[in-house]
């Protein structure tokens, strides 16, 4: 799907309530021409001054409701051009790593960039073009219900106006691309030159080089002399939509005197015209001739630089949750040394299972292998007979040390991975977050991500797993952030929940909780109990002789 069409499908909420804020925000344009032919025709041109103030007081309070809608509309589009930032930036960063671009930093930076640009010529395109809409629906229905034949003399030139404006947008686009193109030239010229000027002047190169620079530069100036002669169809679109009624209607003043239309409603009429028909024309060939244009230009190009995602491969549910570790090894490199070496392990549907070890143990490898976000080098990761890889995403939820949480009611980030809302409040408390939800509003509160502390986090993305339908749940030091009562009433839970749990513990008691305890040290492991690994392994009792209940910093 269109990137642009699904950041408008994505928050139908949103456009909601753009809409009904756009309403509020164009009142004054629908007001403004009955406030200024009532404030003349029955109030002061009869001697009433205090009902032609009265108008004016009216269009007074509407220009004050319409700045305060405002505000609404600003925010209600940045929660509509946010995502679809997140969106380019998501596919700028998957072609990157897909295509290998992603160790060339500049080119990183460089798309970055280009996102950020788009992003601000979607929001300011959403902003243009709906207050286009509203104003010029606004500015229709004032003049039927004021007179209605001023609008023979409005709508023609406005509406040829507006046509000979989007007529010139595609060759407005390609114009502003080619200038786009030869400025990067140009910019990439200079930079090779002044990087190897020393060269330049060894090597006798300096007539070559200056020659190649003038002719970048001369085609930079001849694209941006032909971006100027078909930008010149802007004004002439403006000067035909905006002004051209004013003319018409002055002009055709004796007519519309003689249809019984009077002096008030005919200066009403131009204020219309004057006060809001022309600024939306302006402001809509301001917008989408420049940011529209650039909004075509930067998005044809992040698309162009990131293209789709590779299909994704076939996702396997597995028919149980049991883990199978067969000789598996893993490095972060080719040449680096391997931080599982030949490990073999088998974790029984069901069990609970606790990974210790020193710091560098590899424990966070392991919850990534068994997870599917990290691959084998050699080996197999199985879970439920099926490599962990190709795992159907339902069936395993990973929680890291910090949890993900992303802007959106609170009930939107409980059910991600959930069907419905069936035992929410259930799971909620189950893991104790009841005092959470309470404190935050109640689940339909907005979250703020970075208003939250890292406990409360932890909590939501705790019940979000919980809620999931997943067989296999790995928490890696997932709720190293609560305090330790909290902490063994989610793990628990979990425990009591059903599926295969790991849990990479940070403190002794998640082991103690745990069936059975994994250590880990270097590419060495050792399986057991608590009373087993104290009696065996000097490490282990090592580890807990210097554990604490407290939270780790």
């Amino acid at each position: 799907m269109n990137p642009l069409v699904r950041a408008l499908r994505r928050e139908p909420r949103q456009l909601v309530r753009l809409g009904l804020w756009s309403v509020v925000e164009a009142a004054p344009a629908f007001l403004i021409g009955h406030a200024i032919a009532r404030a003349i025709e029955d109030g002061f041109a009869p001697a009433e001054p205090l009902i032609g103030l009265g108008w004016l007081a009216a269009l007074g309070l509407a220009w004050l409701a319409g700045a305060a809608a405002a505000r609404q509309v600003v925010l209600a589009v940045a929660a509509v051009a946010e995502p679809f930032r997140d969106d380019l930036l998501t596919r700028v960063v998957e072609g990157a790593l897909r295509t290998g671009s992603g160790r060339d930093s500049a080119a990183v930076a460089r798309a970055g960039l280009q996102v950020e640009l788009a992003r601000d010529a979607f929001a300011a395109v959403v902003t243009t073009v709906r207050g286009f809409v509203f104003t010029v629906v606004s500015v229709v229905l004032g003049l039927l219900t004021l007179a209605p034949e001023t609008l023979v003399l409005v709508m023609p030139p406005f509406l040829a106006g507006l046509g000979l404006f989007l007529a010139s947008l595609p060759a407005l686009a390609r114009r502003q691309r080619a200038y786009l193109l030869a400025d990067e030239r140009l910019a990439e010229a200079m930079t090779g030159m002044a990087g190897g000027l020393r060269d330049i002047e060894a090597c006798g190169l300096r007539e070559s080089v200056t020659g190649r620079l003038e002719r970048q530069v001369g085609a930079q100036a001849g694209a941006a002399r032909t971006l100027a002669r078909v930008s010149a169809a802007r004004t002439a679109a403006l000067a035909a939509g905006g002004w051209l009624p004013v003319v018409l209607v002055l002009a055709g003043t004796p007519w519309l005197l003689d249809r019984g239309v009077g002096a008030g409603v005919i200066v009403g009429t131009l204020a219309y015209v004057a006060q809001s028909l022309a600024p939306a024309l302006g402001g809509l060939v301001q917008g989408l001739g420049v940011s529209g244009v650039r909004l075509a230009v930067s998005l044809g190009r992040i698309l162009a630089m990131a293209p789709p995602a590779a299909p994704a491969p076939s996702r396997i549910r597995p028919f149980g949750s049991e883990i199978r570790l067969d000789a598996v090894t893993f490095a972060y490199g080719p040449h680096s040394a391997p931080v599982l070496e030949g490990m073999d392990l088998t974790v029984p549907e069901g069990d609970h299972l606790a990974v210790v070890g020193p710091s560098g143990a590899g424990k966070s490898t392991l919850a990534s292998l068994l997870s599917g976000v990290l691959r084998p080098g050699k080996g197999e990761v199985l879970v439920g007979g099926v490599p962990a890889a190709q795992l159907d995403p339902a069936a395993r939820v990973l929680i890291p040390q910090e949890a993900y949480v992303f802007r959106g009611t609170l009930r939107e980030n409980l059910l991600y991975h959930a069907q419905d809302g069936t035992g929410l409040a259930e799971a909620v408390e189950a893991v104790g977050g009841s005092g959470l939800v309470d404190e935050l509003g109640g689940y339909d509160a907005q979250v703020d991500p970075g208003a939250l502390s890292a406990g409360q986090r932890q909590l939501i993305a705790l019940a979000r797993a919980y809620l999931a339908p997943a067989s296999l749940v790995v928490l890696d030091e997932a709720t190293c952030h609560l305090d330790p009562a909290t902490e063994a009433r989610a793990e628990a839970a979990f425990a009591r929940r059903g599926g295969t749990l790991v849990v990479i513990a940070h403190r002794l008691t998640s082991a103690l909780r745990a069936r059975r305890i994994l250590l880990m040290d270097g590419t060495r492991i050792t399986l057991g109990t608590h009373e087993e690994l104290i009696r065996t392994s000097p490490l282990y009792a090592d580890l807990a002789g210097h554990w604490h209940p407290e939270p780790v910093s």
